[in-house]
């Protein structure tokens, strides 16, 4: 995998981890439940934001940085959109935007005490996460490449030559035959 790749990645997780977590703290702290599509594109829209801010090698600082921004810009966007839930279904084959579709719109107030803790635990656990999650993933992979090792080598042949059949018959070498003929003959009278 290229460090770009690599950045890419973790910039996804980091936008993802950070906007679910967000989302299900946002609800567990009393809020208006946020619609799972509003979830999904939050998320994919801050990868690029969350790729710059990540950078090219794990830092806690710049994790935690990058937590904070993008549940910060999700409970914006969701603000500034009037909160819409995912309650109804949108109903019909619709051509053009719109936010109703998404649900009843909950009238916004000012983040109380209770929200802002539900946050800053959800900023907290979503860094913890993405700073111990990569070192985790990578041991449990490096754990099962070495179990798939272990039984690969537990598979393989004793020799090089396979195992006759049971039912070949196996015929005497010449030279086997050649060391066992004696060339002692009868007594020379005979």
């Amino acid at each position: 995998m290229t460090s770009r790749q690599l950045r890419l990645l973790r910039a996804a997780t980091a936008s993802g981890a950070a906007t679910l977590v967000a989302a299900a703290s946002h609800t567990t702290a009393g809020g208006a439940a946020p619609h799972p599509l509003l979830v999904v594109a939050v998320a994919i829209l801050l990868v690029p934001l969350a790729a710059l801010l990540i950078g090219v090698g794990m830092s806690r600082a710049r994790i935690a940085l990058t937590v904070l921004i993008s549940q910060g810009l999700f409970h914006l966007v969701f603000q500034l959109l009037g909160t819409p839930t995912g309650t109804a279904a949108p109903a019909g084959h619709q051509h053009h935007l719109d936010l109703a579709a998404l649900g009843p719109v909950v009238a916004t107030t000012a983040p109380d005490s209770l929200m802002l803790i539900g946050h800053v635990v959800a900023a907290i656990l979503t860094t913890a996460l993405l700073c111990h999650g990569e070192s985790s993933v990578r041991a449990i992979a490096g754990w099962v490449r070495a179990r798939l090792r272990h039984a690969v080598a537990v598979f393989r042949p004793l020799s090089e030559h396979p195992a006759l059949p049971v039912f070949a018959i196996r015929l005497p070498d010449q030279d086997l035959l050649a060391a066992s003929v004696s060339r002692r003959g009868p007594p020379a009278l005979v």
